[in-house]
């Protein structure tokens, strides 16, 4: 409070994202919405200086808080508004904190799963690509579908990297960067080129996944193609499909959504130039899925076995099971739009974005790593590799001893070589003959009113 010839006045204050001057006591001020991402900086904030010369809090008649409460809820777009609405309005402080944690928490397994991802396709390509023995049509789709994973991987964490350097070198104001770190992130036109590509690579291997689906289709249950894969189309369809969908994409945006680095541009309805085409993969593929069960079930049917029939029911569903993450079934679950109770919602985040951020790692232990064919390669390779290694210390022992008998040959004493000078032949013979021992890597907002 402070007391001028005027009268009472509120105190200016800082609330650790803009500088309110001091108010005359029952003044409302408003000052512009700071420019941060999911704010509209063409709208305006407003505080509360109460009749007593104390900023208000949240509520009015509410003094508990010493700087007051700075409403920003008039500033969000209204994508961003929505989501706080659904998510944040009328739950409880430990309801908040625990959505909080909960996207924290997800973030983190994020991390973690995309550099697993990483590391285990490639090694997987390397494998792929290195043993002759695995070259093949079905493998050259892997490859591929390893390729645009590695891809994807690779851009998705430099955003999040870029977004972590963002906030480390220009500061954090209300949870976001405040726009000063030069990192991608605050920079205009490469942040929205880098998003781009993370939905172009994205869909490139939703693309891939498609492939695989076909290719597998076509191998056990009918056959549509030529024996030989066409893969010029294949390559077209993987590589070429998803980039007149990606600027299709990119251009209604730019048109349409002038805002920071596109900031929750996935919950805007543009979002669906984009992901109907993946949709619309994951039904063709779950479709193949079923067709390829229908034809294992009647394989094994007609097969002369003595198993029950719900026994080869459920080998056949057992073995589809596997697909699902290869034919890219599994990412469904993040399309499906979350509950707004907190339980529910962790629930969905730990399990929807463990299935999309570990799916590199899970295709390359179903494909790769347990695979009867890679793991009998990969033994045949490590057992030439020690029986190589044997040879070479079998020779590198003989040549030891070689050099050791005439390392004791010269360095016998001058007067031993006399008294072995005037022995006899067979003595000498039998002194050559002498033996040589053997030798041997993986809501600061909502507190400022935010």
């Amino acid at each position: 409070m402070e007391l001028r010839h005027h009268g009472l006045y509120c105190n200016a204050t800082w609330d650790t994202i803009l500088c309110w001057p001091a108010a005359r006591a029952g003044v409302t001020i408003r000052l512009p919405c700071p420019p941060l991402p999911g704010l509209d900086p063409d709208k305006f904030g407003y505080r509360t200086c109460g009749p007593e010369g104390r900023w208000e809090g949240k509520f009015p008649g509410d003094y508990s808080l010493p700087r007051g409460y700075t409403n920003y809820t008039n500033c969000y777009t209204p994508e961003t508004l929505d989501l706080y609405k659904k998510f944040f309005l009328n739950k409880s402080p430990a309801q908040k904190q625990m959505m909080k944690d909960v996207l924290n928490a997800t973030r983190t397994m994020e991390v973690v799963g995309l550099w697993l991802s990483l590391v285990s396709s490639l090694i997987s390509l390397f494998i792929f690509c290195y043993f002759r023995s695995l070259r093949c049509h079905r493998t050259r789709i892997h490859r591929n579908l390893f390729l645009s994973i590695i891809v994807q991987v690779f851009i998705r964490l430099i955003v999040y990297v870029d977004q972590f350097v963002a906030r480390m070198q220009g500061g954090e104001i209300g949870g976001t960067s405040s726009g000063s770190s030069g990192a991608i992130y605050d920079t205009p036109v490469l942040c929205e080129i880098l998003y781009s590509l993370v939905e172009y690579t994205k869909t490139v291997s939703f693309m891939w996944m498609l492939i695989e689906g076909m290719y597998l289709h076509n191998q056990i249950a009918v056959s549509v193609f030529s024996k030989k894969p066409n893969y010029v189309v294949f390559y077209a369809m993987g590589w070429g499909l998803p980039i007149p969908v990606t600027v299709a994409w990119c251009i209604t945006l730019a048109f349409t959504y002038k805002r920071k680095c596109w900031y929750a541009y996935y919950f805007l309805p543009t979002i669906w130039i984009i992901e109907v085409p993946r949709i619309l993969i994951i039904a063709i593929n779950l479709l193949f899925l079923l067709n390829i069960i229908r034809v294992l079930v009647l394989k094994l049917q007609n097969s002369h076995t003595n198993e029950a029939q719900y026994i080869k029911v459920r080998k056949a569903i057992k073995a589809a099971l596997f697909l699902l993450p290869l034919l890219g079934i599994t990412n469904f679950l993040v399309m499906i739009e979350p509950d707004k109770e907190p339980v529910k919602f962790a629930i969905w985040s730990f399990t929807s974005h463990f299935l999309t951020t570990f799916q590199g790692f899970i295709i390359s232990l179903l494909y790769c790593f347990l695979n009867g064919e890679v793991q009998i390669t990969l033994k045949k390779r490590w057992d030439r590799f020690r029986q190589r290694r044997m040879v070479h210390n079998s020779s590198f022992r003989r040549l030891s001893r070689s050099f050791s008998v005439f390392t004791s040959l010269t360095e016998v004493p001058h007067s031993a070589n006399q008294n072995r000078a005037q022995s006899t032949t067979s003595n000498a013979s039998s002194l050559n003959g002498h033996g040589v021992p053997l030798l041997r890597d993986i809501m600061a907002r909502q507190e400022s009113g935010v």
